[in-house]
């Protein structure tokens, strides 16, 4: 039997979610699709004050409406009765998933209990909704010990109590959404607007249920399919949802620091080395680049 980690000492605090939403957005009430691009952040952050106090931030998103963080449950129900900012009409919503968090917990005594029993016993500790992660195994669909926990809190709670139990929670990072049509990531089937290609091959007009051909990846153009965890292009997609989660920051904002800490292909140690002996023959090479650039053979 492995060791059994030990839990907090007796009488120590276990964080807990805040139980309302802290994330709401703001659009103006127009027939001609007016947005907050136009409006004066003066005037915004005027009548935000005026009526619900100093909020946590504000901010304009890229489609021009605003994204309002909140400090208390008192400025949570503040602000959704709001109308108008001065003379221009508002429409005030929660924001669709800012307000809850996903977390892990793994519990082998939980094996065997349903989801539906574990939610109602939880949802006194701000758990909304519970799904138990299962694994394909020699074709049977089988349940395994841990369960995805949703939060209706904007911050996950570092342990929650099931019963006599205390369990750690562990973020939970979704795998990338690929398209089955496509094949590309950040997108599903239905929603798609791109050709057919196979998984397999990456050619264009047909499945890859029955196709033979050499493996190809759309996305990294590697010699494996399209949905091998094996892929860059997938691993990278998988960093870019961890930092966006972690981060709480939006999806452009995460690609865009992933990608920068990402080596540029061909900046492999050999080539920088050779490029630094060439510049400064007598110039030691220094070992932290075999950190930063992992050889490429």
């Amino acid at each position: 039997m492995g060791k059994r980690k030990s839990g907090p000492f007796s009488g120590q605090q276990i964080a807990s979610p805040s139980n309302f939403p802290t994330f709401f957005l703001i659009k103006r009430n127009s027939t001609s699709n007016e947005t907050f691009h136009t409006v004066s952040p003066f005037l915004v952050e005027k009548a935000i004050t005026a009526t619900v106090g100093e909020v946590k931030s504000t901010k304009k998103l890229r489609s021009g409406d605003l994204l309002v963080e909140v400090h208390s449950r008192k400025q949570s129900e503040q602000i959704v009765k709001l109308k108008t900012f001065s003379n221009i009409p508002i429409t005030v919503s929660q924001h669709a998933t800012l307000n809850s968090y996903k977390g892990v917990i793994t519990c082998g005594e939980l094996l065997n209990v349903p989801t539906e029993e574990i939610l109602k016993e939880l949802q006194g500790k701000g758990v909304s909704h519970v799904r138990r992660i299962s694994i394909r195994r020699d074709g049977q669909l089988l349940n395994t010990k841990h369960l995805i926990l949703t939060f209706d809190s904007a911050k996950l709670p570092e342990n929650i109590k099931a019963g006599y139990m205390r369990l750690s929670v562990r973020t939970y990072i979704p795998n990338p959404l690929r398209c089955f049509k496509c094949q590309r990531f950040g997108h599903s089937k239905p929603s798609c607007r791109g050709t057919l290609t196979c998984a397999r091959c990456a050619e264009v007009g047909h499945e890859s249920t029955d196709c033979t051909r050499t493996e190809k990846c759309v996305n990294c153009k590697g010699e494996h399919t399209s949905f091998s965890r094996n892929c860059i292009a997938w691993k990278q997609e998988k960093e870019i949802i961890s930092t966006k989660i972690k981060k709480q920051i939006s999806y452009q904002e995460a690609r865009k620091l992933v990608k920068s800490q990402t080596p540029t292909p061909g900046n492999s140690y050999v080539s920088i080395a050779k490029k630094n002996h060439l510049h400064h023959p007598s110039k030691k090479i220094p070992i932290s680049l075999f950190l930063n650039h992992p050889i490429r053979l």
